[in-house]
């Protein structure tokens, strides 16, 4: 265990302080290749040694210290003076090291497969083919067999192999990692995203819900409070249905709450969701709050999409009830045409009242909550692909104007 502690102890050395740990291996195997040099010559005079031996072992292990900064000119420069220590001397393993470190560290930093083959070629013609040459041609023994310069150029070659595969898999592993990074991001922001929408479709429901039914109630108590005295059995009607309209602005916020509250996927609906044929009936309720109100129907009736269905209804509602708020008194028509492809619903009033703040049409919700209204209805009708438009009549009053296609346009 403490021997495991100590290994364990000198990579976190060598890796905080690489040049002393790359100090410490450089004489040691410069030591070593030169008393084993030293060694051999004392017992059977088979190498030459020297200066000469001296000058190329310090110049590969030198070379081999500068690989980090500048791994090409260190990785060369290491070769050459491994092949000149290979033509004063046989024993070629204690020069090996130099070349190979600093060739395994060039593939390493070097992304170029075609260079580190042009590199793995040079030096191979270096380390064999120039010190036979040498060798033959010079006063120096040629019969001894110059395998050992081969295994050397060999072992170079791995070395360089080994640092081309060290560097792929550092590089793969950086882009598993980065990939997993940009996948969690992804999965963040979709989250956020669907939060996000889920929020805003919930402001939108308890806008048009609540704010219609609040119309409603605000719109029959002021009829109840003028025509109470003289005429109770009106006024009593406007109770009626400002208790109806209260009851289902409950049922309405109690739904909402009750999908907030479940910990799982909400369940379906209990009820039937209101769509194009639940218009009928949302006329007669604003006409029974004294808004005068025109149903038109034109082209033959087709079933919608359920979400463009429900857009439908929201936009006439919506329109309604902004002219009940901003109209009060105003003559509106309704008017839906089926054709071939998309449903046109048209809600316009005549003018008689003011019409809704301009922050409704050009302006994002504000924080007091002006604006949400159309721009809520113009995010429904954009979610099933569709368009509106909405703004002032040119003989005065207030128009607005949804295209919602027959087929669903969501994506």
């Amino acid at each position: 265990m403490s021997g495991e502690s100590r290994v364990r102890r000198w990579k976190r050395t060598a890796r905080s302080h690489p040049f002393a740990a790359d100090v410490v291996v450089a004489v040691m195997l410069c030591g070593a290749a030169l008393i084993d040099n030293a060694a051999n010559t004392w017992h059977d005079g088979s190498t030459v040694s020297g200066p000469a031996t001296l000058v190329t072992v310090a110049a590969a292990y030198g070379a081999m210290l500068c690989r980090r900064r500048w791994p090409v000119a260190g990785a060369a420069v290491t070769v050459v003076a491994a092949a000149v220590y290979m033509v004063l001397s046989s024993l070629d393993w204690w020069i090996a090291p130099a070349p190979m470190i600093a060739l395994y560290h060039l593939a390493v930093t070097r992304d170029d497969r075609r260079g580190l083959l042009v590199a793995g070629g040079l030096t191979a013609l270096v380390l064999v083919a120039a010190p036979t040459v040498v060798t033959f041609a010079s006063w120096w023994d040629a019969s001894g067999s110059h395998g050992p310069h081969a295994a050397v150029a060999a072992a170079c070659g791995l070395a360089l192999a080994a640092g081309d595969a060290a560097r792929s898999r550092r590089d793969y592993l950086a882009e598993v990692e980065e990939r997993a990074h940009r996948a969690e991001r992804s999965r963040e922001e979709e989250a956020r995203r669907r939060v996000t929408e889920e929020r805003l479709r919930i402001a939108r429901d308890l806008h048009d819900s609540m704010g219609h039914h609040l119309a409603v109630i605000n719109a029959q108590a002021g009829m109840a409070v003028h025509v109470f005295h003289e005429q109770p059995a009106t006024g009593l009607q406007a109770l009626g249905h400002i208790r109806q309209a209260s009851r289902a602005a409950l049922d309405d916020l109690r739904d909402t709450v009750g999908l907030l509250r479940q910990p799982g996927e909400p369940a379906a609906p209990t009820e039937p969701t209101v769509g194009i044929c639940g218009v009928s009936d949302l006329v007669s309720k604003f006409r029974g709050s004294g808004m005068r109100v025109e149903h038109e129907v034109y082209g033959r009736v087709r079933p919608l999409p359920p979400a463009a269905d429900l857009t439908a209804y929201r936009v006439v509602q919506e329109s309604l009830t902004n002219v009940q708020k901003h109209a009060e008194g105003a003559a509106v028509r309704v008017q839906l045409s089926f054709g071939p492809e998309a449903l046109h619903v048209v809600v316009e009033d005549k003018g008689n009242g003011r019409p809704p703040p301009a922050t409704e049409v050009t302006s994002p919700p504000a924080l007091n909550g002006a604006g949400h209204g159309i721009v809520g209805m113009r995010e429904r009708v954009s979610a099933v692909g569709g368009s509106l438009e909405a703004g002032s009549r040119p003989g005065g009053g207030f128009q607005v104007s949804a295209v919602l296609p027959m087929a669903s346009g969501q994506p």
